[in-house]
């Protein structure tokens, strides 16, 4: 499509204006964190990646799977917000509050402040194990971590949450009339919406609209200009699979009487390789979603149910992790390589505003995105994911 002068000249002002607003002001900068994962070989050491981080990244946050004392001690001084994650097998013990205590008196209190740890998250997609003993051990854990802290001064510094996969979500078509899976939302979401409501912590979601994406529904999930899918229930009209997904969690929130509680993206990401059976697993489609993703969610337009915000997003992964068991794709989310060289293209190092605006996307895909906004089972377990997925893309083909 051929654009005139005045119309190039738009496009190049928006963008600059866009590129200004994620390089240089640091409260859009704090909206985008990154998953530190460890499950490689050849991975630079911490200090290296925290210097990285700081001097070459626009990254102000970091989610790492375990309390790494090496990793902490890395990112001493740095002003990084770093989230610690306690491994699902030892969310039990927890449920004792001596335990809990000396779990923050081991991994917590020698790295702060020094180490700006912001928040603990118990487990990972704990209600995905399907395993009842730690799914009745996760807010009782939640709740023994957060007295621990608060008896070491630390509660008002230091959240607790847990994050989940949209396996959570028994029916998420349209997304107005999204419910959490019952059975779950009862006796294990509302004492922890409680629990996150009354210690102003979030709720953590992990949405991954590559799994379960099919040729005619890539547009809608990479955040590319579409038609777009009508929630009849709400007059709304969705144009990528981000916004449904994270509209069908605050629907089902709501539907318990928790729409006040923040929602925080733990983990979203696309990879740059995968399977001949996939599609979209390209470096240029990962780029593309993650590019669309970070505008997306600091451009302050929020999404159809949640107008006018930004979301505190953590993009899957840093590096490519080749020690990881499962499918190609799970071996390629990275954004770097561990030398530290980009994957592609992906919008995290830092460059300088008039070479970020050349390079942003023309104006089709700009204007679709200014007009926007803003699974118990996962990427971990990618059949359950994409069975939820499907759920959107049946809500995508049905209001085609």
């Amino acid at each position: 499509m051929h654009h005139s002068p005045s119309t190039s000249y738009l496009v190049m002002l928006i963008s600059f204006f866009l590129a200004s607003k994620l390089l240089l002001f640091p409260g859009v900068e704090g909206t985008i964190g990154v998953n530190y994962g460890t499950v490689a070989s050849n991975l630079p050491p911490p200090a290296q990646v925290a210097h990285f981080l700081v001097e070459s990244t626009i990254i102000s946050r970091v989610r790492l799977f375990d309390a790494d004392s090496n990793i902490l001690k890395a990112f001493a001084h740095t002003g990084i917000a770093v989230s610690v994650t306690v491994p699902n097998d030892e969310i039990p013990r927890l449920t004792k509050l001596n335990f809990a205590q000396q779990w923050v008196e081991n991994n917590i209190q020698p790295y702060t402040p020094n180490t700006n740890i912001v928040r603990i998250l118990v487990g990972n997609e704990v209600l995905s194990t399907a395993n009842k003993l730690l799914i009745g051990s996760v807010v009782p854990a939640m709740q023994n971590l957060h007295s621990a802290l608060f008896e070491a001064s630390l509660d008002r510094r230091i959240q607790v949450s847990t994050p989940h996969s949209l396996g959570i979500i028994s029916n998420s078509s349209p997304p107005s009339t999204a419910m959490f899976r019952q059975g779950y939302d009862t006796y294990v979401l509302k004492p922890l919406l409680s629990f996150l409501r009354a210690t102003n912590s979030p709720l953590m979601v992990n949405p991954y609209p590559f799994f379960g994406c099919s040729l005619d529904t890539l547009d809608f999930a990479l955040f590319r200009p579409n038609a777009g899918v009508l929630d009849e229930n709400t007059g709304h009209v969705y144009t990528n699979m981000f916004d449904a997904q994270l509209d069908s969690v605050f629907s089902a929130m709501k539907f318990l009487g928790f729409d006040d509680v923040e929602i925080v993206i733990a983990e979203t990401g696309w990879p740059s390789m995968g399977d001949s059976t996939q599609v979209g697993v390209d470096a240029k489609s990962a780029a593309e979603y993650n590019g669309n993703l970070i505008r997306h969610v600091i451009s302050g337009a929020g999404t159809p149910l949640m107008p006018n915000r930004t979301f505190e997003t953590y993009i899957f992964a840093l590096f490519n992790e080749d020690l990881k068991e499962g499918p190609t794709c799970e071996r390629n989310f990275g954004l770097f390589h561990t030398n530290m060289t980009p994957v592609y293209d992906n919008w995290i190092l830092r460059r300088t505003t008039a070479a970020a605006a050349a390079n942003f996307h023309p104006l089709e895909n700009l204007t679709a995105n200014l007009g926007k906004s803003r699974p118990l089972f996962t990427k971990s377990t990618p059949d359950l994911q994409r069975n939820v997925a499907i759920m959107f893309v049946n809500f995508w083909r049905q209001s085609s």
